[in-house]
């Protein structure tokens, strides 16, 4: 088959890429490289034009004036350019509901464009969209990454970017995607939840992990434990960055002499995985169900991770608590109580360690994966 993948910001597509060049099929990737993050794509449609110095001030004056982003037309105008060469394809994917990263009437038009010239379109829900954050805005889960909105409304700013998803615009350029696509695929439990209502919902597939550039690496306690923490400061409250932050104090103080703490920021994505190959322990994200894919890949390696590991993952994939994954509840002092677990019984970490490649290894890996989506996307 003929495949085209739209959109990329975790390395997802690009997993699912190389499991279905593996079976034979043709792909091409189109996106940004998601700023910093820099990931690979067969098209980058990346807008540059504002990004120099003296523009990229005039562009943010403009936004917050007008509030029209020329970062936004520009990623239109790209994307226009080379649409008429994106035809004839037997499966377009898109990322999100955002995965040309225009205005919705932008988005809209080049959508229904795409649509016409090609055969079955789907859609992931693997990051912020209308349903997902709808969902967490109405309170419907036990936390969300919307916990500290709806704990201080002075974060309003901050959330900007999240709650556009569910103005108006947003929800008929939802509407409008819902009603063309053949189908909506979630990539874990914090997705997979929100949608179960929904006709065009065809269930979770898991993120593809590529279990053979992600080697095990086995656990070496000679010297401290290490800790790594990764902070994207643009996600630092969403992520619940703070909790990990105050439960590092505490474990630095009580235990120096027994871990050493990396922490870093807003680095490209082969320098994050350089940081964190050394590492026992890796600290992920707090306000979630599932692990994101960040987590995943660390797991592949052997890492214990704190992520989300809540009750209903436990659950979907028949697992005990503790033993692939440390669930990284929104309170300081619990996850330091999890980590000085960890650093009196290493033994412990040995164990959560080849569990957790395991796992990725039976429910994540990437040919497996590819499998999956051939199968509905055929189906």
């Amino acid at each position: 088959m003929k495949i085209l993948l739209i959109g990329e910001y975790s390395r997802l597509h690009n997993s699912l890429k190389e499991g279905l060049l593996k079976n034979g099929h043709k792909v091409v990737l189109i996106g940004s490289g998601d700023d910093f993050k820099n990931y690979p794509v067969d098209i980058n449609v990346a807008a540059t034009f504002f990004k120099r110095r003296f523009l990229f001030f005039i562009s943010k004056a403009i936004h917050k004036l007008t509030n029209i982003s020329l970062v936004e037309l520009e990623n239109a105008y790209r994307f226009n350019k080379i649409l008429p060469n994106l035809k004839g394809y037997d499966i377009v994917q898109l990322i999100n509901e955002n995965s040309i990263k225009t205005n919705p009437f932008f988005e809209k038009r080049l959508l229904k464009r795409l649509f016409k010239q090609n055969k079955k379109t789907f859609l992931l829900s693997c990051g912020t969209d209308y349903i997902s954050v709808k969902y967490a805005h109405d309170k419907k889960f036990r936390y969300s990454i919307l916990t500290p909105f709806h704990n201080d409304q002075n974060l309003k700013k901050q959330y900007k970017f999240i709650l556009k998803y569910i103005k108006k615009s947003r929800f008929k350029l939802h509407s409008f995607i819902f009603k063309n696509v053949d189908g909506v695929i979630a990539s874990d439990i914090d997705y997979h939840i929100p949608l179960l209502d929904y006709p065009k919902y065809l269930g979770l597939i898991p993120n593809p992990i590529n279990t053979e550039k992600l080697k095990f690496i086995k656990q070496d306690f000679h010297s401290k434990v290490k800790i790594f923490h990764g902070i994207n400061r643009l996600n630092y409250i969403k992520k619940g960055n703070v909790f990990f932050e105050e439960a590092l104090k505490i474990i630095q103080e009580k235990y120096p002499e027994k871990v050493e703490i990396v922490i870093t920021e807003n680095i490209p994505y082969i320098n994050y995985i350089e940081n964190y190959n050394t590492c026992h322990i890796l600290l992920d994200q707090v306000y979630a169900y599932d692990q994101g894919y960040n987590a995943l890949e660390a797991m592949a390696k052997g890492k214990v991770v704190f992520t989300g590991a809540e009750q209903e993952w436990l659950d979907y994939y028949n697992l005990k608590k503790d033993t692939v994954a440390i669930n990284a509840l929104p309170d300081a002092k619990k996850i330091a109580d999890k980590i000085e677990w960890l650093i009196l019984n290493p033994e412990k970490i040995m164990e959560i360690s080849k569990n957790a490649r395991a796992f990725i290894e039976k429910e994540h890996h990437y040919i497996t994966i590819a499998n999956k989506y051939l199968s509905i996307w055929s189906s």
